[in-house]
């Protein structure tokens, strides 16, 4: 049983671990891209986002992928071009 315990633990923190390392690549990407629209022309910026958004609207997920959990990847996408990190 103590075992069990033990191997349920460690598998607890490895997955913490990844969970971890997943938010600090998320936050990079982030910053990345906010740095990119900064660095680009109103204009240009306005073109990058219709096209993303455009190419978001005409993307259909397979049935393996929950309707939610798409529409959650459309608004994060939204969110960080439309309104990015200060």
């Amino acid at each position: 049983m103590k075992n069990l315990i033990a191997e349920l633990l460690l598998k607890l923190a490895q997955k913490e671990e990844e969970s971890k390392e997943l938010v600090a690549q998320v936050e990079a990407l982030e910053i990345v891209v906010t740095a990119l629209l900064r660095q680009m022309a109103t204009s240009d910026q306005q073109a990058l986002i219709n096209s993303v958004e455009g190419a978001l609207d005409n993307v259909r997920p397979d049935s393996s992928v929950p309707e939610q959990d798409a529409q959650m990847l459309q608004e994060y996408v939204k969110k960080l071009l439309r309104h990015p990190r200060s």
